[in-house]
């Protein structure tokens, strides 16, 4: 298989340290040996590649931004490189990633006891354990503060009712992160495997992320030791910032998927022959190239700055919605792009622009829809909230 050779042409890797450049290449050279030649199995069958965990694992890229507790302590921007590089290889395997660090370890690092962080953050990092994030509900997505899930008090533990959906990881997780009000404000709670009333049905029938194991919480009762409840959590605002540290790495990873889907293009179109010569000879193909390497570089600069103000405690939502919003729609276009210059052969599973289109849809729309991401933007620079 040809190793990814990267896409720089603003020259942005001298603004890289080394250390950044050495995660990146680790990170390059396991997805180009061990992801690939696995993925279209992986998504035909609709299942997670379980066996790259452990080696996602051993490189230390679960909570790689947590100091302690086994974690690799590194800097955002090296993370960063690391979601971009899995994502290359597949939105699914990122989204395994990313869930796992920015939606279970970093709330119970940023909100959790001691106890709880010593039980779960080394084992999660390991991943001997497996978790998931549960915020979402059937009738309520872009609107979580409507989140219909209680938990109530009796005795020495909580008792939580309610139905999380579209939950990256829940089918095999063995801990979730459940958000539930208590009266009327946000708690989280820390719900195991084999606690009475807990349950993950797979979701089936997904023509997306399909190496990626999505299901439900199911909450009957539940009953979760006063122990397992998140104690720092400060309402509806604690998730909303776990959110936002799995933005980050989205907004890393959809640009991952656009290189991968450019450098197929570019590669087809210079050996493709129509007429006289290479399809990549002509005005049309030759634009189309250009509007994709544009895109790329542009969202190249916007995760590096984005990192560097992440690392120096900067970073504000606004500007994680903005990368979001413009990279995942960036990489759509490319890689519906791609597809057009690779023509009927486009749709073949042995090529893989049409697997990053189909991965892109959900991407666009989870951890915050394009527009909602746009009603964000927008009311930071009106100062008018125009959601309802």
């Amino acid at each position: 298989m040809k190793k990814f050779r990267g896409v720089d042409l603003y020259d942005i890797d001298p603004l890289l340290s080394d250390e950044e450049r050495m995660v990146r290449q680790t990170v390059r050279e396991f997805v180009d040996a061990e992801l690939l030649p696995v993925i279209r199995e992986a998504w035909e069958e609709g299942k997670l590649p379980k066996s790259l965990v452990p080696k996602i694992a051993e490189m230390g890229l679960l909570g790689a931004t947590i100091q302690g507790y086994g974690c690799a302590g590194m800097n955002s921007v090296a993370y960063g490189l690391c979601m971009q590089e899995l994502e290359r290889g597949d939105s699914g395997v990122r989204s395994f990633a990313s869930v796992q660090s920015g939606l279970v370890m970093y709330p119970i690092h940023a909100f959790g006891s001691e106890a709880q962080k010593d039980k779960f953050l080394p084992k999660l990092q390991k991943a001997e354990l497996i978790g998931c994030f549960g915020l979402t509900e059937p009738d309520f997505g872009s609107n979580p503060s409507g989140m219909k899930t209680r938990a109530v008090k009796k005795g020495d533990r909580w008792i939580l009712n309610g139905n999380k959906m579209w939950i990256t990881n829940s089918p095999f997780a063995h801990v979730a992160v459940v958000w539930a009000k208590v009266d009327d404000v946000v708690h989280g709670f820390l719900v195991e495997r084999g606690m009475k009333g807990f349950e993950t049905p797979e979701i089936k029938g997904k023509l997306s992320l399909r190496a990626s194991d999505t299901g439900e919480i199911v909450l009957r009762d539940c009953e979760v030791p006063e122990e397992n409840r998140l104690p720092k959590t400060q309402g509806m605002k604690s998730a909303l910032s776990c959110l936002n540290q799995a933005r980050y790495g989205i907004a890393w990873g959809a640009v991952g998927a656009a290189m991968g889907c450019y450098e197929e293009a570019l590669d087809y179109a210079k050996q493709r022959v129509q007429f006289t010569k290479p399809i990549a000879g002509y005005q049309l193909v030759q634009n189309k190239l250009v509007e994709m390497v544009t895109e790329i570089t542009k969202a190249q600069l916007l995760c590096l700055q984005l990192g560097r103000l992440k690392d120096q405690g900067k970073l504000t939502f606004i500007q994680v919605s903005l990368a979001k919003r413009n990279n995942v729609y960036q990489a759509l276009e490319i890689a519906r792009t791609a597809r057009d210059i690779l023509g009927a052969n486009g749709i073949l599973n042995e090529y893989s622009s049409m697997r990053h289109m189909c991965n892109l849809e959900s991407v666009y729309t989870y951890e915050g829809t394009h527009d909602i991401h746009g009603l964000i933007i927008g009311e930071h620079i009106t100062g008018l909230a125009a959601y309802y």
